[in-house]
């Protein structure tokens, strides 16, 4: 209720086990109590060009100079402490305020020191010549070093692009605010509680944390009037490396991954531009190009020579245990895990039936059958009573689709033939696989396999347990969450790439190698399949709840962040996607 009365109490003082809070979380906390949260309890970021810009702007005053000389030192007539004293990079912190800060400048003299705080951009016209969150923060690092003895007058704040210099005035009721925002974000850590976003704020567009903290994402699914800004959606700059050459090495030189292959030659890719590494087969890489991309939180993918994802290496992963701790509470549940499945389930029958109806080239009689069904197994599924129904009703709904998926292949006179070898039609009977018995069946486990890698790679960056899932069992190896989040997008995504590299002609029936032991794509084959895959996730495409555009890899990492806000208790329901 919005006349509820609260009773506002300070933060128990900070002991030994509680981490002391650090200044610039306090800013943030007075400019946007749901970033600090995101940031300090949650352990969320993301690098942008203004962060970026504050790091030069730090470079120079985060290295360390002579500490400040004692305050019984400088409050001596001594003629050694007359002269100006700059202290650069200097930490202090206090229990009793539960804060620590860095303080980039501290200049003494006089007998008095005054903390400066360096900033990005231009002094903003205000009254008090900076915004509250900064002037708190410069606060607080004057109360840090009152606590240690020293004689603080005022504060400052020094902005590198209009090169000037702000007075921070250290009067009172600035000190009480400094003091109340630091008692206000320590009670809101430790009691859980993340605080709602922004409505309709002018701060969120350019904020770091917007495409994780999805202000009006969260608000629209709430039931919010508002339609969301198009803020989550930035460009795809960095992209999968996946190197399938069994002759390849893959070792580091300065800031790029050499790829070294007897047959192709040398390749550099830059660090920078690598979002994931993908390797099939038996391609070999060094200890310090795998070293470099830990350090960088860049993921390692293992394959076989096939395609099967083996499995991952990455660095020390995401530190947000609260999204963890809430995956583990649901999958504990068996009634709300009974209840994510049916929607999981539903949701990729209801994608089933947008690829039928896109794409269907048979008798209009037969895909009105199959799509009766489908709609009658998406209902059914709504309905069952335990797992083992729904998978029952999963299992025929997929019968049903995968009977009607060669009215979606054209026939080989509507396509060009790129490879040689046999010309033999692509034909396509049931779904079989482990192995594939026939080269559709082979390009759609490839799919699977390639899209089962994104999700595992998404799902841990944003912070969850890629093998601890709801719908799936788990398995020693298995990532079962990324095999729930995929449900709905193996129709959308998997089965779309197979029928256009058919259909269009990318891939052919002399792509394949055919023996007693299954069907493979050749070295050749595999490569156009993967290209045709890649570009797929790289193709925009209009958000169906939020209405702007976004790629399909932005919308799996979009697709994932909600089911971390779901799960985290701030939506009433996981939002699945559902094209038109």
């Amino acid at each position: 209720m919005d006349d509820q009365l609260e009773l506002h109490l300070p933060a128990p003082a900070a002991t030994g086990e509680t981490p002391l809070v650090p200044a610039r979380m306090v800013n943030e906390f007075v400019y946007c109590p749901r970033l600090a949260y995101l940031m300090w309890t949650q352990g969320e970021w993301a690098e942008t060009g203004d962060t970026a810009e504050g790091k030069r702007v730090h470079g120079r005053v985060d290295r360390p100079s002579a500490p400040l000389p004692a305050p019984e030192a400088l409050a001596s007539d001594d003629e050694t402490t007359a002269d100006k004293v700059v202290s650069r990079s200097l930490t202090l912190s206090s229990e009793t305020l539960g804060v620590i800060a860095k303080l980039d400048v501290a200049e003494a003299e006089d007998g008095v020191v005054t903390p400066i705080d360096y900033k990005r951009g231009r002094r903003p016209h205000v009254a008090q010549g900076a915004y509250e969150p900064e002037r708190i923060q410069v606060c607080l690092q004057a109360l840090l070093l009152e606590e240690h003895g020293y004689r603080v007058e005022e504060g400052a704040i020094y902005y590198a692009e209009s090169r000037e210099r702000v007075r921070v005035v250290l009067d009172e009721a600035l000190r009480a605010a400094a003091r109340a925002a630091v008692s206000e974000l320590r009670l809101t850590v430790s009691q859980g509680r993340i605080p709602p976003p922004l409505k309709d704020s002018p701060k969120c567009p350019r904020c770091a944390l917007v495409t994780i903290c999805l202000p009006d994402e969260v608000r629209a699914l709430s039931g919010s009037s508002l339609a969301p800004r198009t803020i989550a959606t930035p460009v795809d700059e960095a992209l999968p490396l996946v190197v399938q050459s069994q002759l390849a090495r893959i070792g580091k030189e300065g800031e790029t991954l050499k790829i070294a292959d007897e047959e192709k030659g040398d390749q550099r890719v830059r660090l920078i531009d690598v979002s994931d590494v993908a390797l099939f087969g038996n391609v070999s890489i060094t200890t310090p190009a795998l070293a470099a991309l830990m350090e960088r939180e860049i993921p390692v993918t293992f394959h076989s020579h096939g395609g099967w994802f083996r499995g991952m290496a990455h660095g020390v992963g995401h530190r947000n245990v609260e999204i963890r701790t809430a995956q583990y509470r649901l999958s504990f549940d068996e009634a709300a895990c009974l209840r994510f499945a049916r929607e999981l389930v539903a949701a990729k029958i209801t994608n089933q039936r947008t690829i039928l109806r896109r794409n269907w080239r048979g008798p209009a009689e037969e895909r009105k059958v199959a799509l009766d069904r489908l709609r009658a197994a998406r209902k059914s599924a709504g309905g069952a009573a335990t797992l083992a129904a729904l998978l029952g009703i999963e299992g025929d709904a997929a019968a049903v689709y995968f009977r009607a998926f060669a009215g979606l292949i054209s026939p080989p006179g509507d396509k060009p033939e790129r490879a040689e070898g046999a010309l033999a039609p692509f034909r396509f009977d049931a779904r079989n696989r482990r192995p594939p018995t026939d080269p559709v069946n082979a390009m759609l486990s490839l799919a699977y396999a390639m899209l089962t890698r994104h999700l595992t790679i998404t799902l841990a960056s944003v912070g969850f347990d890629p093998y601890r899932g709801f719908y799936h069992a788990p398995r020693y190896g298995r990532p079962a969450l990324a095999l729930d989040l995929m449900e709905p997008f193996r129709p959308i995504v998997a089965d779309s790439v197979v029928l256009s590299a058919i259909n269009t002609g990318e891939v052919g029936p002399g792509d394949f190698v055919v023996a007693a032991t299954g069907t493979a794509l050749t070295q050749a084959g595999r490569r156009r399949f993967v290209e045709a895959f890649e570009r797929r996730l790289s193709q925009e495409t209009t958000h169906p709840v939020f209405g702007y555009q976004l790629s399909m890899r932005r919308m799996l990492v979009m697709q994932a962040r909600l089911l971390s806000r779901f799960l985290l208790g701030e939506l009433p329901s996981y939002p699945h996607y559902l094209p038109r």
